[in-house]
């Protein structure tokens, strides 16, 4: 089965001789996949054939079916549906052959859908690739001292995640059975294991090794942000050096009528303020970070769900910064990046 990525367009092609029109039903859903046609599809769509060729494109249509939310603490299984990045699509095509309704198509059962991306290199309908580690693109991941890492996998195609120290082996993770799509990305933490410095991952053939660099020198109060990445996995990066906050506000006026009688008084204002809100923004600083994470910062950059921890809270924030200087250590030595977030909610409660 492919993959749909439904932030990038994922297309259906009906072709055949004499094709007039064609009918495509999509049925959108969670849990085990279906091998029946269950039919109530969420979606119907019809198209007149032009040159005897139909596409479609549905991929915007699943995208609001995956609506997720990251509270702090990566999925466990069972992952609930808010949390959820994936889900299964079914549809059947019906063929109008010189305007004549054939008996639909064999359905297709179980595509499975993530909240990512393919980039326009990647061509249409892309497929991000079938490595043992396909749903991060970093292979060295730097982490805050006493943090424990995750990394994501899918247990579709991995079978083991084995956490090791010098060689030896701390941890080891056997991937269980997984039908229901909501639980096929699984987060593998190294929990109370902080000393881990590397992190093996096979398919039972293939092997893929993860370097993992802890960083000691926090001089300032790292944050971790919490992004969905390319390929629809939640996924952590660390920002270790000075952050500065500050506030942005806005304000509604309105001029009002002080007059009485003839007089005012001057300590009543003519122009008063109907409603005023502030907006928080933090200054983030990376530090230095190897030259592979540029495609990571690409990815936090373009992604559309970002949360940071901060002051014993998760919560989401907006990336403000619009442009990266992708750097190198060539021309650039050491590399840092700058960025500025803004808290996704107003200062002032106003949620009635």
């Amino acid at each position: 089965m492919g993959k749909i990525y439904v932030r990038s367009p994922y297309f259906v092609k009906i072709t055949n001789t004499n094709l007039t029109s064609a009918k495509i039903e999509i049925i959108i859903y969670s849990g085990a996949a279906n091998t029946t046609w269950q039919g109530s599809p969420q979606y119907t769509l019809t198209s007149t054939a032009i040159s005897e060729k139909v596409i479609f494109e549905i991929a915007e249509l699943i995208k609001d079916y995956i609506d997720p939310l990251f509270d702090g603490s990566f999925p466990s299984s069972p992952v609930t549906a808010t949390e959820a990045t994936t889900i299964f699509v079914d549809y059947r095509v019906t063929e109008f052959i010189s305007e004549n309704e054939e008996p639909p198509n064999t359905p297709v059962y179980g595509e499975r859908a993530f909240y990512g991306y393919g980039y326009f290199e990647e061509g249409a309908s892309p497929q991000n690739g079938s490595s043992v580690m396909d749903l991060q693109s970093n292979s060295t991941i730097l982490k805050n001292k006493n943090a424990t890492v995750t990394i994501p996998i899918d247990s579709t195609t991995v079978t083991q995640l084995i956490y090791k120290n010098q060689g030896a082996t701390i941890s080891t993770y056997t991937v269980p059975a997984t039908p229901n799509i909501q639980d096929q990305i699984i987060y593998v933490t190294n929990t109370g294991n902080y000393d881990v410095d590397s992190a093996e991952i096979t398919d039972g053939v293939k092997t893929q090794t993860i370097t993992i660099d802890s960083y000691e020198k926090c001089k300032y109060t790292p944050y971790k942000l919490v992004f969905i990445n390319k390929f629809g996995a939640y996924q952590e990066i660390w920002m270790f050096a000075n952050s500065k906050l500050s506030m942005n506000t806005s304000e509604e006026q309105y001029k009002s009528n002080i007059l009485s009688d003839g007089v005012y008084t001057v300590n009543n204002p003519q122009i008063k303020l109907l409603t005023k809100n502030g907006n928080q923004r933090l200054t983030l600083n990376s530090d230095y970070y190897p030259e592979s994470y540029n495609e990571i910062f690409r990815q936090l950059f373009l992604s559309e769900r970002v949360w940071i921890e901060y002051n014993g809270k998760t919560t989401g924030v907006n990336i403000e910064s619009k442009s990266i200087n992708y750097k190198t250590s060539v021309t650039d030595g050491l590399i840092n990046y700058t960025i500025d977030v803004s808290f996704a909610f107003d200062t002032i409660n106003n949620i009635r």
